[in-house]
């Protein structure tokens, strides 16, 4: 054997250990690169991060690589390399997963290894996002049209408010103050077309209402998404003071359960389909639907409730089905009446009823009851 098949042999090894069997900074398994400057495990898109830091990347498998190298992977790990740059990161800080987006996986990395704000000790100036203060400008979409203008927000974490103002000037007063109480950020690149497109969520009146935000720097998009989480934290812990971390911060923010376009018909079920954008959110237990993805406000919203409530969905074939171009359908079935949806494809037919028979087998809580009596009220 050749004194590069070892090195490889012995790196291939190293990976199959529990500690180095994932992504250092992702998760995501198998990981085949190798940063020989930090001695961390990683993935191939982390690995493309790292090399964009100057932080000396190479393949396990197809790079040959220099004893000494391979000497100093065997001394560190992904474990040694988390106990220093990920020993003081905040509960509320989001880590990112391998399907996250670009921008979050990309700040992550910076944060631990190039800005080292997770090492311990006292930062000053201080980290922005943990101030409990936060505001700048974001570029805005409007409520009836696709132009981004800049907005001035403001994110207080004492008052729990995040507040927006339609022009630079104050004096004028708030366009909105939102309540941290209901607030909910998402990262949604591919529905906004922008890489840093960021959407927040929050309960008016009867509705909920969407806005659209982005900034140009990563960085900055990235720091606001984990100041509205650092507030979110503050306010569960205010709300729920006996909740511990592992149950808390799960609510923090959340990526819907699934999202896209079917098309839908009415009570009737002889009414034309319409085509419409779904939102599933899981953790509310609502099927929420829209003309468009980046409305304001949505159309109608579907309370999903569990099968021993009278909740269920399956495939189906509408009998009057009029104007539907696609074929594959789904019957969401509630104690009030029957939806009808149709899938373009039925790989996303699915995923769709994957998606709400995992919310129909979660148990619903007292929160959960209140909502669904809420939502009939109003119809």
């Amino acid at each position: 054997m050749s004194n590069s098949e070892k090195n490889k042999k012995i790196l291939l090894e190293l990976v199959k250990l529990p500690e180095n069997s994932r992504c250092a900074d992702c998760g995501a398994a198998d990981p085949d690169w190798a940063s020989y400057k930090l001695g961390v495990f990683v993935c191939l898109n982390c690995s493309g991060i790292h090399r964009s830091l100057s932080s000396r990347v190479k393949s396990i498998r197809l790079d040959f690589w220099e004893d000494d190298l391979v000497e100093f992977m065997k001394s560190a790990g992904n474990a040694k390399a988390r106990s220093v740059y990920e020993k003081d990161v905040p509960p509320f800080y989001y880590r990112p997963q391998e399907t996250d987006c670009s921008a979050l996986r990309e700040q992550w990395i910076r944060a631990k290894y190039q800005r080292m704000e997770f090492t311990g000790g006292i930062k000053y100036p201080p980290l922005a996002y943990t101030t409990g203060m936060f505001e700048g400008l974001l570029l805005k979409k409007g409520r009836d049209n696709t132009t981004y203008l800049k907005r001035k927000f403001v994110l207080s974490e004492r008052d729990f408010t995040l507040t927006y103002y339609n022009k630079e000037d104050e004096s004028k007063g708030p366009k909105a103050v939102i309540s941290i109480k209901d607030l909910n950020a998402n990262f949604q690149p591919q529905k906004m077309n922008h890489p840093h497109g960021l959407q927040i969520t929050y309960q008016r009146d009867d509705h909920i209402r969407n806005l659209y935000v982005y900034h140009e720097s990563s960085e900055e998009i990235v720091a606001w998404y984990n100041a509205i989480r650092a507030a979110r934290y503050a306010y569960l812990k205010t709300a729920y003071p006996t909740g511990s971390d592992e149950e808390l911060v799960p609510k923090i923010t959340r990526n819907f359960l699934k999202e896209g376009y079917m098309e839908k018909t009415g009570p009737l079920q002889k009414e034309p389909f319409k085509k419409r954008w779904f939102s599933l959110d899981s953790q509310n237990r609502k099927l929420l639907y829209f003309k468009n993805p980046l409305d304001a406000e949505e159309l109608g919203v579907i309370f999903v409730g569990t099968e021993s409530y009278g909740y269920s969905v399956k495939v189906c074939i509408p009998k009057h089905a009029r104007g539907n171009k696609w074929k594959f359908g789904i019957r969401v079935e509630t104690p009030e009446r029957q939806f009808m949806f149709m899938c373009e494809q039925e790989r996303e037919q699915k995923e769709w009823l994957d998606a709400l028979k995992k919310v129909m087998s979660r148990p619903m809580s007292p929160q959960d009851y209140a909502a669904e009596a809420n939502i009939k009220l109003k119809r």
